[in-house]
Formats: structure tokens, C-alpha cells, sequence
């Protein structure tokens, strides 16, 4: 076994770095030197250097460096926390180097007669400290001491170890007096009571969770008084509730506290001491001075509120225990009882008020099993342990100060030793929560990545964003034990932070991706040289610097460049720039330079970070990630829902071009990328795999250093100031040449980019005419696909994105003379048709104001309605009114002049300039697919947002939809014989986990009750995930006879998966509905017939009511329902997305569940009882989602005929103010007709007759909502017999006559039902290939496609397809990267397998069995 030390270089491990040296001759060790101490063994990890001291002398027991007996060992222990606790304390020195000095006077090895790990360790201890190197130098160290230190330094191994040490810098050292020290710490007030060695503190945990950094402060103070004292630390796991210990989170707890460097003296349980505890009760008890109560939880909370005594406050002694012994023993009403402490009810403390001491819980505990049923309260055991384990001080954050009375007087009462409650604020921070369940649940809502999550206040959370050991030490030191509270920004942590990395870290350089500009250097030689890691500190070592003519520097340092400076090129010297080169939209391309290496005035000189481009040495990826506070308010009032102030948006991601030494970084060193601040890794670079040929980028999470103003990102004449910086200077960019002022119309462009905007404006010209027209959506959306082409080009051309002429106040004058310019006149036929426009528009006028007769009027609008769609098709531009042009004109001159609000105004201003209806969707489809989705579903009333996570509220538009589903499947399924019941849905624990394998895959995510009001359930029952083990116990009582076969129930239900990752309605819930089918044969024939019917069934739903095609498949042995022999499904698959959806299951279980139930029948014929075969399967709400998601456009739903609840919307339309009330009625009357005859015909229709709501509004709230037809009536329809359709899938309108409507109508709609399965097959197929080779898995996977490829069928080569293909593609946003599932095996296979086929996986060496379908999926 091979071990790495690593030492940490601002306070090296002499003593492991001396262990490793005596040891390496038999045991194979290495020093690597990195920010913290470290020794990772197997499962085990030291980050202390007494531990790796120990760690490594047991593994060579020859070199007896721990000494050859028990005896020695103990005494080399002492030794050790003495180098580590006292020695190492600058208050403490003195003493302690008095003490060693006297216990060296006769003796010249501390343990024995030889160098054991206690000289090492103590030897050590002195090295790296700058007291005893000045009394050393100065000659005043002590005599004995000094005889000792030399005599070993003078030693082989101290010599050799001796020339890897950092040099210790006495001159700093002076001024770290114990004064000083005190000046930097926080107040520490003295123990009272407390004496050197005496002193025995606690810190108990309770494990239900992370430790965060308020924890640590209660750690590190308590082990600052332990070795402030000499004294001990005790680490107690407060284990009194058996509901929440974890024995999960003890680990993780232990794990915390060793990265905090803490080595308690002793590890210990609150359950180590419950007989003790016990005792304790029944004496109260029996002194009266305790009873047993059973009143109801919320009539006793009610009682304590008002003081009021309970009814058994009186009881006897003897009739006290006799209902405690009802309790030890868990009865029935046992477990309705408590023991209250009897203080005082009239108390004004409310924890003086008879508390509890001890309930009743029928639980099993982790440690003590079964043994009691009957447990303490912290209150009660606390006071009790802290007494037996001779804990002096009992350290505890004011927030507990109410309770000090109860604690003193379980102590008196009790008559035990009374310790001492030193109290301490609490450490709030800002911008965050500590709370335990307002973590977990931003852990459940998948806002963060865990409970090591960077922006999180665990421990874990802050040490993987940079926060260093020492670092966090510091600022708890700073804060002292003062019991003041306040809520602190984290600047100030961070900043002490900053104080410990500094002087240590690596400096590299990092270039921002895809804004570099070249440098050509002129007489620069490409060649390598070594240069300071550090400018300051030369111990950091050194890193390569690769020089030559061309290298990039950041473009937003190109940009403040001129020719003519002098510029200073950090790690090579002063240059000179000859020549800036811009394209033609002033953006500069690339600088030429030439060295000026003589010159050594850096003074004035602008700073810039670079890098090489070399074949020598390639650019490492990078990717620089930046975190934002979790919460946005600073301070949460007590009334505040922190829900309300999430920040949803913290996590920023820049790709950056790195340093080439960026790829010798490991897992967890912090560098400082120049001029952009500190970083520490949080995965390392790895090179191009061999299977995707992508290498993998080195994540370097930025750490903060206590400054509010952002790190530069360009040269020092361009720095970003903080945000705070940027909202003052707003008001002066104000008054600044708005952006649209510059904007493409402006500029003259010649050539070819001249001759593509007049493509590109002849082009919208031809999309407009084909609106004008009423062209289809496919025709249109062709066109529209060219001009966005045309736009791409014109952006690649000049950097510029495509802007039209813009108008407005402000500039109206140049728009109409640009328009004049530039756009050609209109043809002779357009003047002509624009003067009968307004001959007719003044002839309308004059029949309205005339009194013309309706008719008359109507005739004359719809001659103009004609001329002006003619006009539009002419010239492509829309005409408004008609001969008005002197009076509006003259209504614009008595108008005062105002300036419009430009862009960037508009913004600041709170977007008021323009009133904007947000009815339809404000995100695309093809652009934002989440945010798409969230709006459809919402804002087509299908889903209402619920203040329970990952479960939402149906609203009746979806639940019409899956009440579709469920007629037609269930329809189904009674043809088959199936019948509807229902079963509980809660499920014992003993039942849940009688089958282990089955409930395996649903553990994590099984849902449990454990309390009833305030008392809590004998055994924890769950909701059901699935309902095998509720509904086979009744099948093993009804099935006794072959007569009682087969046996097929279904129900219609919900269940509860407490889904944790990524939520979404409909796709990924944590309660949803569906159907779950249970069948038991007599035959294994029979049960597989049956499988494979309700699958050809669950793929009708799909296909012949959703219009959705799917694949119909067998599952792979990783992918199938676990307990069941095989799974069949059906697949379908979202273009949007690119991923396969599984849409239904049908498995047969063969015998298993039988077996665990026990659910046999007599065979007729050999009359023997045998286990019968079964089934289940399922089909879920998850239906409605993939409608959405495969049909759904950027208007909306869109609802295929069979599905929808309304599949004709009727609107009337041509209601205006001249309508007369009795021709309004007429029309209102005929809608209602219409709507009664369709309805009557077997078509669902309804009319929106809401006459608040102008049509347009209705047509896109109906479109919205996905309804396959909509149908306009307007009264001139109504006077020629017919009305006008129009299709939501296409919008194409069809005018149809009344007489026939209603065939027409049912023709139409199974049209649409038929043309949106088209085109979803079309698509699916468009998307679903073959593939034989890794490369073109990968890169067809990339593309969006599920793939059909020759597979093994092995678990484990599944998983590696998976992880192997996860590439770095972004599917979700705010998931992690996907890999390949195995999907389904097809039944329909694309090929045959043939002998020289190989398996898809490249180091598979198994021979392929089949095609499998594979893909990414939700």
C-alpha cells in the first residue's frame, strides 16, 4: 500500500513529515506539499498531524516510535496533545516550555530510552515556532530544552527533513507578542472555576444532519478552552430521539470534525448512559418530585400556555409508577403517557412550567436496539450526562438561557455534581439560513447540489468553496466567547480567510474564452523559463512561463491599448505598442508589439496577464464558476417566509482559456488567477478521453475575499467597479448617445454587406405579402428560417445584430428621410390604389355621418377593406385610415414634443413606457424549453403552484385531459375482464419491507407518517409508492383454488415518490395519479398474453387518443421493475428536448411476490399447491406532461381532437357599437343553436359568450388553451347561412356552410387527430437511428437522437454506456450532465445481429444480443 502525506506549507507537520521518514523503509510513503495537512488510507482520512503520526507508527510496529508498551504508549499521547495543545498556544508558551525544560533535566529522550513519535511531535513543535526560534537566536531559551532540540536536530532524519522546511522569518515574529495576539482575538473571558488541567468541556451534536459553520464555532471554542486549560474535550452524539439519529450523519459529523482539525479526547453517546438516565427518572419519581401524564399533547400545551396544573399532578408516587411501568413496557397506554418534571406551573419561565423528561416511543434505536421503549428529552439527559462525564463548563449559546433554571435544578434535585453554563452568542450570518430543515429543504428542491454545496454554511459547503481550516479558526478566535449578538456580513470570515491564503498561493493566468485578441511580438523567441509561483514567497516553488511572438491578452484589455504605449506584460518585462488593428466596426482584431525589455519603469504602466499560443505548451480549459448568496434579503425578520427570498440565480459560469500548469492541479488547491482573484479546484483537468475525444475542463470555484468590489478583468485603465459602483453611475450614462443612435441603419456599408441587407429587407418585404395573403404556417415559416440565416450572416459580417430603421419622437425626421433615401418609390399602381383608398375611406365618412342606411355603410367598408388588403400585397405595408391624413397631422403639430425613452432608459425606469399584455408566452419553445413549459401549463390553466414542493394542484383542464385517458384505457380493460376496486394507501412498515429487492429502488423516495397531532405513531407508517405489498396480503386470502383464477383488479389512485432532483409538474412529481392493474394467474402463458395486451393497449392510448407514436419494448435487466422477472414499456420521445420519455410499464413478476406472500392455489390435477404467476402495470399523469411537450407550439397547447374536453370553441365575433341590441341577440341566439347541434351530434363544444372580452382576446386565450377548432360567427355569417373554422395546429380557416357544418366539423377533426400523428412519427422517425460504432453513438446522442445499437445486455456495461456518454451537454437547465439509458429492446429489432457485430461500449468484450434503444430520458 502506497500513502501520500500531504503537508500543509503555512504550518507544516514536522512531526508526520519526521514519522514518514524513520517509517519509509517499511511502509511505502510520500511528501507532497499543498495547502492542508492530509493522509488519505482507504476509507480513512487525517487532516491532523498526530493522527498521521500514529497512523504511520502502527503500520511499522518494528520502529516502536509508539512505544513497546501500553505504558509508553500513554505517556507518548500525553506528549502528543502536549506538542499540539500548550506548546503550540501563544498564551500558554511560557509555561509550557518551563514545564518541558524541568521534565528534561535528567532525561534526554522524553519516552524511554529512544526517539519516540513524542519527541518528533514536540521537536516539531518547536520548529514552527517563532517564540522559541527568538529565544533560540537571542540565547534566552532554556538550558535543557536547548540540550535537547540540538541534540536532535543534529540527527540523521532531522537533518534530511530539516532542508524541506520553509524557512521560519523571525523578523515578522517580533511583533507577535501576547499582546498583539489579543489585540487581533476576541474577547475571552476566563472560565470561573477554572484551572490549568481541570477543565473538561463538551460539544454535543445531535446527528440529523450537517454540521454548518454556527457548529463550528461551538467546536473550535470548546477545544480553545481544552487547550487553553490543558484540559478535555468531550464529543458526545446527543442520540435521545430515535427518530431522527442517523447513523449516516454520526459519520458525516465525524468526518466534519476532522476537517476542522478538532481531535476530541472522547467520543461518547447520550445512550451510553440511559440506564443512569432511567434511575434518574424514577427517583423523581419516587420524591415525588416527578409524575406520569397522559393528557392529550395539545390540552397539556394549552394548559402549560395557562398555567393551569394537570389532573395527575397529584398523583402518588405509587400510581406514578405504575404508569411509568406501562410505559417501560410500551403498551397501548403507555405510549399516551410522558413524565413531567414537577417544578412550578405558576413559573413566569415557560420551561419551568413541569416539562418533559421522558415519553414513550415504541422505536427501535440504533444503538441500544430494542431495550427500551421509553427515552429522555435532551433537557433531562443533558444536565445528567454533563455531571457523569465530569464536565466543568458547559458551554451553550444564550438562546438556551431560559432553560439554565430547568437544567440547575434537575442537577439539585437529583443531588448530582453541578458543572458550570458558560454562555456565548450564537454566530448569525447574513444572506443565508442555518436552520436545519431550511437547508434540507433546498437540498429537496434541487437549488443547490448538496449538503457540500459551495453555497451553502455546512462546513463542507464553505471548505469546498476555499475556506480554509486556519482561515476559519481565525475568525472564530476573532469573535471570542462575547455574548453579544449580531448578524455579520460574510465579507468579514472570508477576509480573515484572504489573511491565511495569500501569502501561500500559486499565481496563474487565466484568459477569458472567446474574447482574446492576438499579440504579435516582435523579436520575442519562443522558449520556456521558470519564474516565482509567488512574487513574494520563493518556498511557493516554481512554475513555467512559455514565451514567443504571438501571444492573446483579454479583449477587454486590447481595447484600451494605443499605439504608442508603453505596456507592462506581467512575468516578461515592458512592451511596446506599434499597431492596433480594427475591423470595421471599431472592434480591435489584433495588436502588434515590440519588447522593450530595457526598459524597468513599471510605475505607469498599464498591467496586463497573458499567455503563449504554443504547440509546446497547449491553453487548459477552464471553467471559472462564481456563487451569489443563496438568500437575497441581508437580515430575515420573524415574520418572513425565507421561500420568498430565494435567490434562484447563483451560480455563474465563465469558460476561460487557462494557464497550461493549470493541469498539474489536484482536487482542492487554491491558486489566485492574476488579476481576477482567488480560486480553489474543484475538479481537476483531465485530458481528451478516449471515448468521446473531449477533454474535461478544470472547475475552479472562485472564493471570495472579503471585498465588496470586484476583481479587474481588464488592464488597470478598465476595472469594473462593484454593483453598488455601477447603479451610481447610471445616472450619468443617462444623459450618454443612446445605443439605437448607433444602430445598423446608421452606418454605411458597402459591398456585400450592402447588397445582404437589401436581401434581407426584401426578404421581410416577402414574409409580410405571404401574411397579407393568409399563406400557411409551413410556407411562412420557411421564409421566416431564411431571413433569420440572412440576419446570422449579417452578424458574422460586421458583429453587429440585425436592427431595422427604428422610429419614434426623436428621430422620426431621420427615419423618414432614411426611408426616402434608401427605399425605392412605390410603383405607379400603389399612388394610384392609395388615392382610391382615401376617395373611399371619405366616402365611408360622409355615409356615417350622413345617416346611411347599414347596408349601404357595410357595402362601402368592405370595398375599402378590399383595396387596402390590395395595397398590402402590392407594396407589403399596412395602411391606416384613410383619407386623414390633414387632421392628424394637425392633432401631431398642437402635440408638445416629447422625447421617447430609449432602450436601456426603458430598462431603468421599470419597463412603464409600454403597456404590455402577457396572456401568451413569453419564452420559445426551441430557445428556453423550461421556461416554455412552466408558462404553458400555467397560463393554459392546467397547473396551480402548491407551497408543498414537487406537488401541484390539477386544475380542470388537466383533469379533463387524464379523466380522457382513464375512460378510454379503462374502457379497455373491462373488455379483458378487469375490475375497478381500492386499497389503503397507507402501508405498514413490516409490510413495506417484507419484499427488500422490490422496495429497494422506491426506499429513498418512500414518504412517511410518523406523528399523530403532537404524539408520535407506535411504527412509522408509509404512503404507498406502489401497492404490491398493500394489495398481495388479501390476494393470499382470496386465492385458494384454481376456481379463484385468475384473479385482475385494477385502481384508480394517487401515490407519493418524495422525488428529490428536479421536480417538474406532470413529468417528475412527488404525488401523482394513475392506474395500477395486479393480476394472478394460474399459469406463467397466461400471465405473459396478458402483459403484452395491456401494452398493445397502453400504446392505443398513446397513439390513437394522444397522437404521440411510440416504441414498444422490453426493458434491460438495469432498467426493469425490480422484483419482477421483466418489464415491457413504451417509449415515446420530445423533440424539444432530444430525450425519450418512458410513457407506460407492464411487468410480469412471475412468482416472486407469490413466494413472499404466500399466495398459492390448488392445482386440479395434481392436487398440490402451487404459487401463482403475476402481473402489474401502470400508466400515470405523466400523459398530460408529453402532450404538452410533443404537440405544444410557441402559441400553446395544442390538443389533438380525441383527447380534448372541447374540441370546438365557438366565438361570436362583429359585435360593435352600431350592432343593434335585437341583431346582437339574434347572433347570440344562433351561437347557442350551433354550439347545441354540435353537441348534440357527439361533438364537445362550447361557446365564450363573455362580453368583456373583445374576440382577438378569446381567440388567443382559446389557442393558448389548445383547442383543436375554433369556430367565428358574425352576423353577416349568419345572413349567407354558413361560418368560418379555423384548425389551432396550422391556423388554416375554412369557410363552411351551415347546412353541412357538422360533417364537416367531425371530417375536420379527425383530420387534425391524423395529421398530428404524422407529423410526430415523422419527427420521431427523423430522430430514431441505428448506430454500430462509439463515435457515431456519441455524436448522434449530441445531435438529440435516440439510437438503436447492438448491446450485451450486461448491468454493468449499461452503466458505462451511460457515464461514458454523459459528454458535456446541458439538457436541463440546472441538471447535471445526462448520459445514454438504456431505453427498451425493442420487439421490432432494425437488424439482425450478426457474428462480427461488437457491442456498442468500446471495451466491451461480451457479444451483442440485441439492438436496445437507447437515449437520453427524463
Amino acid at each position: 500500500m502506497s500513502l501520500t502525506v500531504v503537508a500543509g506549507t503555512s504550518c507544516p507537520p514536522i512531526g508526520a513529515l519526521l514519522t514518514a521518514e524513520y517509517v519509509k523503509n517499511a511502509v511505502q510513503v510520500k511528501v507532497e506539499w499543498g495547502q492542508n495537512t492530509s493522509l488519505k488510507a482507504n476509507s480513512a482520512s487525517f487532516s491532523n498531524g498526530s493522527s498521521i503520526c500514529r497512523y504511520l507508527a502502527r503500520l511499522a510496529p518494528q520502529s516502536k516510535l509508539y512505544g513497546s508498551s501500553l505504558l509508553e504508549r500513554t505517556e507518548i499521547d500525553h506528549w502528543l496533545d502536549f506538542s499540539a495543545g500548550r506548546l503550540s498556544c501563544l498564551s500558554e508558551f511560557d509555561s509550557a516550555l518551563d514545564y518541558l525544560n524541568h521534565v528534561l533535566g535528567p532525561i534526554n529522550f522524553l519516552v524511554g530510552h529512544d526517539v519516540t513519535l513524542a519527541d518528533l511531535a514536540v521537536w516539531g513543535a518547536l520548529r514552527v515556532n517563532p517564540q522559541w526560534g527568538r529565544l533560540l537566536h537571542g540565547g534566552k531559551a532554556p538550558v535543557n530544552v536547548v540540550r535537547y532540540y540540538n541534540f536532535l536536530a543534529a540527527q540523521d532524519v532531522f537533518i534530511v527533513v530539516e532542508k524541506t522546511l520553509p524557512e521560519i522569518k523571525l523578523s515578522g515574529a517580533k511583533q507577535e507578542t501576547t499582546s498583539a495576539k489579543k489585540g487581533e482575538s476576541g474577547k475571552f473571558v476566563d472560565l470561573p472555576g477554572a484551572s490549568m488541567g481541570n477543565v473538561v468541556v463538551r460539544f454535543p451534536p445531535e446527528a440529523s444532519g450537517y454540521l454548518h459553520i454556527g457548529h463550528a464555532k461551538a467546536a473550535l471554542l470548546n477545544q480553545y478552552y481544552q487547550q487553553t486549560f490543558d484540559g478535555k474535550l468531550i464529543m458526545r452524539f446527543d442520540d435521545t430521539n430515535p427518530a431522527k439519529e442517523d447513523a449516516h450523519f454520526e459519520e458525516v459529523i465525524l468526518v466534519d470534525v476532522a476537517m476542522l482539525g478538532i481531535e476530541p479526547d472522547v467520543f461518547s453517546f447520550t445512550s451510553d448512559f440511559f440506564d443512569k438516565i432511567l434511575e434518574c427518572c424514577e427517583k423523581l419519581i419516587r420524591d415525588g418530585k416527578a409524575y406520569v401524564d397522559d393528557t392529550d399533547p395539545e390540552l397539556m400545551k394549552q394548559e402549560r400556555e395557562q398555567r393551569i396544573e394537570s389532573k395527575h399532578r397529584k398523583n402518588s408516587a405509587k400510581k406514578n409508577l405504575e404508569m411509568w411501568d406501562e410505559m417501560k413496557k410500551g403498551s397501548e397506554s403507555g405510549q399516551k403517557g410522558c413524565v413531567r418534571a414537577k417544578i412550578d406551573m405558576a413559573s413566569d419561565n415557560g420551561c419551568m412550567r413541569d416539562p418533559t423528561i421522558y415519553r414513550c416511543k415504541a422505536e427501535e434505536h440504533i444503538k441500544t436496539g430494542k431495550k427500551f421503549k421509553v427515552y429522555p428529552t435532551y433537557d433531562f439527559a443533558c444536565p445528567i450526562v454533563d455531571s457523569l462525564e465530569d464536565v466543568t463548563h458547559a458551554l451553550r449559546t444564550t438562546e438556551y438561557h431560559d432553560r439554565d433554571d430547568q437544567y440547575y435544578w434537575f442537577i439539585e434535585a437529583l443531588g448530582l455534581r453541578k458543572p458550570y453554563i458558560w454562555e456565548y452568542s450564537r454566530l448569525n450570518l447574513q444572506n443565508t439560513v442555518l436552520s436545519k430543515r431550511r437547508l434540507t429543504w433546498f437540498v429537496q428542491e434541487g437549488l443547490v447540489d448538496g449538503w457540500d454545496d459551495p453555497r451553502f454554511p455546512t462546513v463542507r459547503g464553505v471548505m469546498r468553496r476555499g475556506m480554509t481550516v486556519e482561515g476559519l479558526k481565525q475568525f472564530i478566535v476573532s469573535q471570542g466567547s462575547s455574548k453579544a449578538v449580531v448578524m455579520m456580513e460574510w465579507d468579514k470570515i472570508w477576509a480573515y480567510n484572504k489573511k491565511v491564503i495569500d501569502p501561500v498561493v500559486p499565481r496563474y493566468t487565466a484568459l477569458s474564452k472567446g474574447s482574446t485578441v492576438r499579440v504579435v511580438v516582435k523579436g520575442a523567441e519562443e522558449e520556456m523559463r521558470e519564474v516565482p509561483k509567488h512574487p513574494k514567497n520563493a518556498d511557493v516553488g516554481n512554475k513555467q512561463v512559455w514565451y514567443g511572438s504571438n501571444v492573446l491578452i483579454d479583449g477587454a484589455d486590447a481595447e484600451t491599448l494605443s499605439v504608442g504605449e508603453t505596456v507592462t506584460f506581467i512575468n516578461w518585462g515592458n512592451l511596446n505598442v506599434t499597431a492596433v488593428k480594427r475591423n470595421s466596426s471599431g472592434k480591435v482584431e489584433s495588436i502588434e508589439a515590440e519588447l522593450n525589455l530595457e526598459n524597468k519603469d513599471f510605475k505607469k504602466t498599464q498591467k496586463l496577464t497573458w499567455l503563449t499560443e504554443t504547440d509546446q505548451a497547449p491553453f487548459v480549459p477552464a471553467l471559472c464558476v462564481h456563487f451569489d448568496h443563496i438568500i437575497t434579503k441581508a437580515v430575515l425578520g420573524k415574520d418572513d417566509n425565507f421561500k420568498d427570498y430565494v435567490n434562484k440565480n447563483t451560480r455563474t459560469e465563465l469558460p476561460m482559456l487557462g494557464d497550461p500548469m493549470l493541469a498539474t492541479l489536484k482536487k482542492g488547491d487554491i491558486v489566485q488567477l492574476q488579476r481576477r482573484g482567488y480560486y480553489i479546484c474543484d475538479y481537476p483537468y483531465e485530458p481528451p478521453s478516449r471515448y468521446t475525444s473531449r477533454a474535461s475542463p478544470c472547475i475552479l470555484f472562485n472564493i471570495p475575499d472579503g471585498h465588496q468590489k470586484e476583481m479587474p478583468t481588464s488592464g488597470s485603465k478598465h476595472k469594473e467597479g462593484s454593483a453598488k459602483e455601477k447603479m451610481q453611475s447610471k445616472k450619468g450614462k443617462a444623459s450618454e448617445k443612446s445605443p439605437q443612435d448607433e444602430s445598423t441603419p446608421s452606418k454605411t456599408f458597402t459591398g456585400d454587406v450592402a447588397g445582404l441587407i437589401a436581401k434581407i429587407e426584401e426578404q421581410g418585404g416577402k414574409i409580410r405579402q405571404l401574411k397579407g395573403k393568409k399563406a400557411t404556417k409551413d410556407q411562412i415559416d420557411a421564409e421566416v428560417k431564411i431571413l433569420l440565416a440572412m440576419k446570422a450572416q449579417f452578424k458574422n459580417e460586421t458583429g453587429q445584430d440585425w436592427k431595422p430603421p427604428t422610429g419614434g419622437a426623436s428621430n422620426k425626421e431621420n427615419s423618414q428621410k432614411a426611408c426616402t433615401e434608401n427605399a425605392p418609390s412605390p410603383p405607379g399602381d400603389a399612388v394610384e390604389l392609395k388615392t382610391k383608398i382615401d376617395a373611399q375611406g371619405e366616402k365611408v365618412r360622409q355615409l356615417k355621418s350622413g345617416g346611411g342606411g347599414k347596408e349601404e355603410i357595410d357595402k362601402a367598408v368592405k370595398v375599402l377593406l378590399d383595396l387596402k388588403v390590395q395595397y398590402k400585397t402590392l407594396t407589403g405595408e399596412d395602411l391606416s385610415g384613410a383619407g386623414k391624413k390633414g387632421k392628424k397631422e394637425k392633432k401631431e403639430k398642437t402635440k408638445p414634443e416629447q422625447k421617447k425613452p430609449q432602450q436601456h432608459e426603458k430598462e431603468d425606469i421599470g419597463r412603464e413606457v409600454k403597456k404590455v399584455t402577457r396572456l401568451g408566452l413569453e419564452a420559445k419553445k426551441e430557445e428556453n424549453l423550461s421556461d416554455w413549459y412552466t408558462q404553458v401549463i400555467t397560463k393554459s390553466e392546467m397547473i396551480e403552484y402548491y407551497d408543498v414542493s414537487g406537488c401541484y394542484i390539477l386544475r380542470p383542464w388537466a383533469f379533463g385531459i387524464w379523466e380522457m385517458i382513464k375512460e378510454y384505457f379503462d374502457s379497455g380493460i373491462k373488455k379483458m375482464g378487469v375490475e375497478n376496486c381500492y386499497f389503503p394507501m397507507f402501508v405498514s412498515q413490516s409490510a413495506l419491507e417484507r419484499e427488500k429487492t422490490h422496495i429497494a429502488d422506491f426506499a429513498p423516495e418512500v414518504a412517511w407518517v410518523t406523528k399523530s397531532g403532537q404524539s408520535e405513531l407506535a411504527e412509522p407508517i408509509a404512503i404507498r409508492p406502489t401497492s404490491e405489498t398493500v394489495m398481495y396480503p388479501s390476494y393470499a386470502k382470496w386465492i385458494k383454488s384454481h376456481r379463484d383464477l385468475p384473479l385482475k383488479l385494477n385502481q384508480w389512485c394517487n401515490v407519493v415518490r418524495w422525488e428529490f432532483k428536479h421536480p417538474q409538474p406532470f413529468l417528475r412529481t412527488r404525488e401523482f395519479l394513475w392506474q395500477e392493474g395486479h393480476s394472478a394467474f394460474a399459469t406463467r402463458k397466461e400471465a405473459e398474453e396478458e402483459v403484452y395486451q395491456i401494452l398493445e393497449l397502453y400504446a392505443s392510448v398513446y397513439e390513437d387518443l394522444m397522437a404521440v407514436p411510440v416504441v414498444r419494448g422490453r426493458k434491460t435487466e438495469k432498467e426493469k421493475f425490480a422484483g419482477g422477472d421483466f418489464t415491457t414499456t413504451v417509449e415515446a420521445y420530445v423533440e424539444a428536448s432530444g430525450r425519450a420519455i418512458q410513457g407506460a410499464t407492464a411487468h410480469y413478476l412471475g412468482q416472486n411476490f407469490a413466494k413472499m406472500f404466500e399466495i398459492v392455489y390448488e392445482n386440479p390435477d395434481t392436487q398440490e399447491k402451487e404459487y401463482v404467476h403475476q402481473n402489474s402495470w401502470g400508466i400515470t399523469t405523466r400523459t398530460v406532461g408529453v402532450i404538452c411537450m410533443v404537440h405544444g407550439d410557441n402559441t400553446g397547447l395544442v390538443l389533438p381532437p380525441r383527447l380534448a374536453t372541447v374540441q370546438v370553441i365557438l366565438v361570436p365575433c362583429g359585435i360593435t357599437a352600431g350592432l343593434s341590441d335585437l341583431d346582437r341577440k339574434a347572433l347570440m341566439d344562433k351561437c347557442e343553436e350551433l354550439c347545441k347541434q354540435f353537441q348534440a351530434a357527439g361533438i364537445r363544444a362550447r361557446g365564450d359568450y363573455r362580453d368583456n372580452y373583445s374576440p382577438g382576446w378569446k381567440f388567443n386565450h382559446w389557442e393558448l388553451k389548445g383547442v383543436p377548432v375554433r369556430v367565428e360567427l358574425g352576423p353577416r355569417d349568419m345572413k349567407e347561412g354558413q361560418f368560418v373554422t379555423v384548425r389551432r395546429d396550422t391556423g388554416d380557416k375554412l369557410t363552411v356552410k351551415m347546412a353541412d357544418g357538422i360533417s364537416k366539423l367531425k371530417d375536420l377533426l379527425e383530420t387534425i387527430q391524423a395529421d398530428l400523428y404524422s407529423r410526430a412519427l415523422k419527427v420521431r422517425d427523423e430522430h430514431l437511428v441505428v448506430s454500430n460504432t462509439w463515435e457515431d453513438f456519441c455524436s448522434q446522442l449530441d445531435k438529440k437522437m435516440i439510437i438503436q445499437a447492438p448491446f450485451c445486455g450486461e448491468i454493468s456495461c449499461e452503466e458505462n454506456i451511460k457515464k461514458d456518454s454523459a459528454r458535456d451537454v446541458v439538457v436541463e437547465e440546472g441538471a447535471p450532465a445526462m448520459g445514454a439509458k438504456g431505453l427498451c429492446i425493442p420487439f421490432k429489432q432494425p437488424a439482425e445481429i450478426k457474428p462480427d457485430t461488437s457491442c456498442i461500449h468500446p471495451t466491451c468484450q461480451n457479444k451483442p444480443k440485441f439492438y436496445t434503444l437507447f437515449g437520453r430520458s427524463y
